[in-house]
């Protein structure tokens, strides 16, 4: 996946690329966005919305949530449902998107990563 640079998986010994290639079905992509000059805040923002308006209308796109860390940290978390890693894959090659990441701040770090629910006996459910 073409990235925001400087792009820093969250596990460097299974990156995003190598995720995107495991058939799983659904699943929720948290993105973490570090905006490491606080005076990119704006741009950061500005720039996610304008990538958002093309991935909230692709097939399997589900829901979206940003969050902004509490306190001084710049630090944003995305929380993105999805039917499946076909639809994510699809979604994150598409050239409109694609077109959109350029206008990210170049002090923005993002690291995306896939991730499944999971059922723990009287707390979670599958």
């Amino acid at each position: 996946m073409p990235a925001i640079k400087p792009f820093k998986p969250l596990d460097e010994k299974f990156p995003f690329d190598r995720q995107l290639g495991i058939a799983a079905a659904p699943l929720v992509l948290i993105n973490l966005f570090m905006v490491v000059d606080s005076a990119d805040e704006a741009g950061f923002l500005e720039a996610f919305k304008a990538a958002a308006e093309i991935i909230t209308k692709q097939p399997g796109f589900i829901s979206m949530q940003l969050h902004r860390a509490i306190g001084d940290s710049p630090t944003y978390l995305n929380y993105v449902v999805w039917e499946s890693t076909e639809a994510v894959r699809a979604a994150f090659t598409d050239p409109a998107f694609l077109a959109k990441l350029p206008a990210y701040p170049s002090s923005v770090v993002a690291s995306p990563h896939l991730f499944q629910k999971v059922a723990v006996p009287g707390f979670c459910t599958a």
